[in-house]
């Protein structure tokens, strides 16, 4: 079933109206677009989305495919795929649960909506479209009758810290609101918990290798259905 809301997004001193949707074909040149703008060099362009992870991600679970749309132009996304979650073994790499954003691992009957990827262009960022697509696909989790939302989040300011904390300590800090990291503090502000620490999650210099995997569990899940 395709998705598609219209609202209204403020940055403080004016308002756009956005539009959340599922995305197609057709966008994937402005798809691509938002990864450049947002993730520009050193960062290595081969990790941007490519045609075969986007035609994967519509075809497999387009439910999972979302992205927001302002003056007709493309400025987020947001991508997941199904699994099953193993709550007493946590333990994965970003690239095993997402079969490195392929998802050719998704699976129809899984219980887990796993978060892929969230992207927002940096001049748009102010208009708070993270968190629009972040519960959009929370209503995706309701409308599919799934269990939980889920994803591994970096901590990009942990590096800042780790000769004086350990990663359990900086986690703990940041939860409290004693310390800002600027990926795991908006997560928290979604709605998101977090469950388990993982090492080793994803090649990152400044999480030091860390994710950490914070969830939203859907409150009308029942299992009778």
């Amino acid at each position: 079933m395709a998705y598609r809301k219209e609202l209204f997004v403020w940055n403080g001193s004016e308002n756009k109206k956005a539009v959340i949707r599922t995305y197609e074909k057709k966008d994937f040149e402005g798809l691509i677009d938002v990864q450049r703008e947002a993730f520009p060099p050193p960062f290595p362009s081969e990790l941007w989305w490519d045609h075969d992870q986007l035609h994967n991600h519509i075809h497999l679970f387009p439910d999972g495919a979302l992205c927001v749309e302002i003056d007709g132009i493309i400025v987020g996304s947001m991508t997941g795929l199904l699994t099953d979650f193993d709550p007493n073994e946590p333990d994965h790499t970003w690239s095993e649960a997402t079969d490195n954003g392929y998802i050719a691992n998704h699976n129809p009957n899984g219980k887990t909506l796993y978060v892929v990827d969230i992207c927002v262009r940096p001049s748009y960022r102010k208009f708070g479209l993270g968190k629009w697509l972040m519960h959009a696909m929370y209503e995706t989790v309701i409308q599919l009758n799934l269990e939980r939302l889920l994803g591994g989040g970096r901590l990009p300011y942990f590096h800042r810290y780790a000769d004086a904390l350990t990663i359990e300590e900086y986690v703990e800090k940041v939860v409290a609101g004693e310390v800002f990291d600027p990926v795991i503090s908006f997560l928290l502000r979604c709605g998101r918990m977090p469950i388990h620490i993982v090492k080793n999650y994803l090649e990152d210099e400044e999480s030091h290798n860390y994710g950490l995997l914070m969830e939203w569990k859907n409150p009308f899940y029942s299992d009778q259905r």
